[in-house]
């Protein structure tokens, strides 16, 4: 052992095997305790010595800790870097760090593109190409239920019944380049899908804007096995796809056919040979390049271009544009020659035949599917493409007792007193039309739309042309009492609205036949020739001095003519529309015989505008379909009903307080109807010529109107006239107050049976006393021109010549309807009881025939209108006015 190595202290036991203590106790220890060898000193260096390497034990503690720290972070960040995504990004500071690199937004779109490249591969797997026969299959039928809920009718399987399928090689090619001309001109060539179309119809979707537009031929065909013709994402998409695999797997010339063949050109004809029957009776294979083109036309909306549907007039001068169109687009492509196209067009739309009604829809049926379906159409519920090719339950607002009491009435008055072979002349080509409404609510009850839908297609509940007569005349006195008649003193202050409400009673109005007829302002009304006009009463008969009511309940054209001037025809019409008459059914022309019903509202319309009468003024929507349940179950969301209060409670029911007269008067026009043995309000009405004779009235619970009229044609709509009634049912002419009024008290007899007696609301007073030109607050009594006892049957028709000129005086009113405008009497030069020519040629049975639409103006003794002028009034013996007629909604 070195002798360098010191020995160990010798320690005492178990104590001398611990390690010495350290630190303050140590030094105190070895300085104070009993075996302590050093000195304080010693004690207190060794403390400082002992104090010092603490600190540098944690100092070196402290250095190796964060040494550590370091290594342990730059570690950290080498496992960051090592992401599969480094995002946020590990080696940028604050904002910059979600940053993302140009190789994440790289790798992202690869990635989101492999993924829809792969969505849309695994899609167009999925779907399948359009089958023929699966689409056939599809067609199906229309139920349609009665109110109560019973079965109406099995029907809308069209599309079965009406289809048959050809060859491409048995369609004409110039059917073919009409088609790809007009609808996709690089269909040969192209995908099968149009990027343009597809954005188009994306952005429009996107903006609620419309969602059609730009589909190729193989979309439509795609589209045409769809059941569902939705506008939406989905659908959209879904047929894009198809559309693709379609163009990729299909022949183009399959693609075409199968196109052609499912495709619909209306009148239920699924495919171009049942189209070719439908519109031409023949064959396709048999039709020309005229007919082809006209096919075309129907494949951008059939109901458009067909002129036997909706509005007739509008619909043909829209097939001649389009089917022009066509023509000329075929040329513009190269299929067709400029020629050959100038040629066909200057020869004109081809002869296109009117349709054939199924037979399943016989009787009355057809009339009542035919309002509802086209009420859902015009709503919006379903297309009539939809309707076509079925599976609806469809309930209607029908009650089917009161829909078999109407035809019954009528059938019972038509076989009583109608002979076409006893009267070939005079009982052919009878017509009846009638409605009936709930105006509490505005549901349809019932209609009679003629007597066999499959005969006769036109539904004359609906809109067919016929004007009303003097059963417009309650809405000239609606005006009158509503808004008031204008200040004839005060013309010049006009402007400040200036009107007096009229009282029915009190106010006093010339009744006189052969009236000359004044402006509110006093002037003499004139024509655009510079002719003035007398209006005439049914039969010739004067009434002189005469209240408003009585003018009413007589039926006295003259008050209500000078009346409706002095309220302003525009005035006077818009209290029509605010009744529930649509304004495309009234007349425009702004002529005296306004108020007499020169226009052509339907006898729906007129039930529902009475029916606003009956319930205090306030109007409600008419409606005719209450549920839809789809393919799948679905009941489909109908349209929202509105009700508005367009006349004040006090304003109807002094109108139906006075039509109440008109019937429980025993001088009243209307008195057949008080048969019905309950409060009933309504008013005849007969039209110039006697073509047409209605009665419409109403009591609290049911609204009914019934229209007779003869007419030349039953089968078309092109060349129709109506023909004069004298003689027609053995009468010596048919009123108002005659067969209509007959049908309408045995049908609301019936229709009302078992139901409760109900009173209409007291009429309060209301208005003022107003006078009409040239009447005073003490008038003379006024000689009659006919003989002073009233007959009791008017006489066959009005007076043909104006009266003779008054006696030659200096001091006549200019109010004074016997002198001209002037102030001086009228010496009848100028003067005229045949209207003239306004708007188009006039004079006695002037013009072109009915109801070609213009606007000329016709006798006064019936002479027929211009260009689509339409009859002045028997009773009411006044201008013919044209305007063009739209059917109902």
């Amino acid at each position: 052992m070195s002798e360098h190595r010191r020995k160990p202290p010798q320690g005492r036991g178990r104590r001398a095997a611990q390690p010495p203590p350290s630190g303050r106790r140590a030094a105190t220890s070895r300085g104070t305790g009993p075996g302590s060898h050093g000195s304080r000193a010693e004690s207190r260096r060794a403390a400082q010595s002992s104090g010092g390497g603490r600190r540098r034990a944690a100092a070196a503690s402290a250095s190796g800790a964060g040494a550590g720290h370091g290594r342990g972070r730059g570690r950290a960040a080498q496992v960051r870097k090592k992401r599969f995504i480094d995002y946020p990004r590990s080696d940028k500071q604050g904002a910059r760090r979600w940053v993302p690199s140009w190789k994440q937004v790289l790798g992202s779109c690869f990635g989101f593109i492999g993924l829809l490249i792969v969505a849309f591969a695994i899609a167009l797997w999925m779907v399948d190409v359009p089958d023929q026969a699966k689409a056939e299959a599809r067609s199906q039928t229309n139920v349609y239920y009665w109110a109560n809920g019973d079965r109406l009718a099995v029907a809308g399987a069209e599309g079965e019944k009406n289809r048959q399928n050809v060859s491409l090689s048995q369609m004409p090619k110039s059917l073919q380049n009409a088609v790809i001309a007009s609808e996709n001109a690089s269909f040969w060539e192209d995908s099968g899908v149009d990027p343009m179309g597809i954005a188009r119809a994306a952005f429009n979707m996107a903006t609620g804007g419309d969602t059609q537009g730009g589909s190729t031929i193989t979309q439509q065909f795609v589209k045409n096995n769809y059941l569902s013709q939705d506008q939406t994402i989905k659908r959209k998409v879904t047929e894009l796809l198809i559309s693709i695999k379609a163009g990729a797997t299909m022949d183009k010339r399959d693609i075409l056919e199968q196109y052609l063949n499912t495709a619909y050109f209306g009148r239920g004809a699924f495919g171009v040979q049942a189209a070719s029957q439908a519109y031409f009776g023949k064959d396709v294979a048999k039709i020309d390049a005229s007919e082809g083109a006209y096919l075309t036309t129907l494949l951008n909306g059939a109901a458009l271009y067909d002129p036997y549907e909706g509005d007739q007039k509008a619909n043909e001068a829209r097939s001649q544009k389009k089917w022009s169109s066509v023509l000329r687009r075929e040329a513009e492509v190269g299929k067709l020659s400029n020629a050959k196209a100038t040629e066909l067009i200057r020869k004109g739309l081809p002869d296109i035949k009117p349709p054939k009604k199924a037979m399943d829809k016989k009787g009355q049926k057809g009339y009542l599917i035919d309002l509802a379906n086209r009420y859902l159409i015009n709503n919006n519920v379903l297309t009539r493409e939809q309707l076509n090719r079925g599976g609806y339950q469809i309930r209607t607002t029908f009650d089917k007792k009161k829909t078999f009491a109407m035809r019954d009435s009528v059938n019972e008055i038509y076989d009583k007193n109608i002979d076409p072979k006893k009267r070939p002349d005079l009982d052919t080509h009878v017509q009846f039309g009638g409605a009936s409404v709930d105006p509490r609510d505005g549901k349809i009850v019932a209609l009679y739309g003629g007597k066999d839908y499959v005969k006769h297609f036109t539904n004359n509940a609906d809109e067919t042309g016929v004007p009303v007569g003097s059963t417009f005349k309650p809405f000239v006195l609606a005006a009158a009492m509503r808004d008031g008649i204008r200040d004839r003193d005060g013309a010049k202050e006009q402007s400040a609205g200036q009107r007096t409400v009229v009282n029915p009673d009190t106010s006093r109005y010339d009744g006189d036949n052969k009236l000359l007829i004044h402006n509110y302002d006093g002037t003499v009304w004139k024509n655009e020739e510079g002719k003035i006009w007398r209006q005439t009463n049914d039969g010739g008969y004067s009434y002189g001095d005469i209240s408003l009511r009585e003018a009413m309940v007589r039926s006295a054209n003259s008050p209500y003519v000078q009346l409706g001037m002095d309220v302003g025809i525009p005035t006077v019409r818009k209290a029509a529309e605010d009744a529930g008459l649509l304004s495309s059914s009234l007349n425009k022309s702004n002529v005296p015989s306004f108020s007499l019903g020169i226009s052509t509202p339907s006898a729906i319309r007129m039930a529902g505008a009475y029916g606003t009468f009956a319930t205090q003024g306030k109007r409600t929507d008419l409606y005719s379909v209450t549920q839809v349940i789809d393919q799948d179950g679905k009941k489909l969301p109908m349209p929202q009903r509105h009700s508005e209060q367009l006349f004040s409670p006090d304003v109807a029911n002094n109108v139906t307080d006075v039509l109440t007269d008109v019937v429980q008067d025993e001088k009243g026009t209307g008195s057949p109807a008080r048969a019905l043995n309950r409060p009933a309000a309504g008013k005849t009405g007969t039209t110039d010529g006697n073509k047409s004779a209605w009665f419409v009235g109403y009591t609290p619970q049911l609204s009914t109107a019934i229209g007779m009229w003869r007419i030349n044609d039953d089968a078309t709509a092109k060349n129709r006239k109506f023909l004069e009634m004298y003689g027609t049912g053995g009468q010596k002419k048919i009123h108002g107050a005659s067969f209509p009024a007959q049908i309408w008290t045995d049908y609301m007899i019936d229709a009302l049976k078992g139901t409760s007696v109900e009173k209409f609301p007291a009429a309060q007073p209301l208005g003022e006393k107003v006078f009409g030109p040239g009447m005073s607050p003490t008038p003379t009594p006024t000689q009659t021109e006919t003989e002073s006892e009233e007959p009791e049957e008017p006489s066959d028709s009005p007076s043909d010549s104006p009266s003779d000129s008054p006696d030659p005086s200096d001091s006549c009113s200019a109010h004074d309807p016997k002198c001209d405008e002037s102030g001086k009497p009228g010496d009848d030069e100028g003067q005229t009881d045949d209207g003239g020519a306004n708007q188009g040629p006039g004079g006695d049975d002037s013009g072109p025939g009915w109801p070609d639409g213009g606007a000329g103006h016709g006798g006064a003794d019936g002479g027929d209108g211009g260009d689509g002028g339409q009859g002045g009034n028997d009773d009411d013996g006044g201008l013919f006015a044209g305007t063009g007629n739209k059917p109902d909604e």
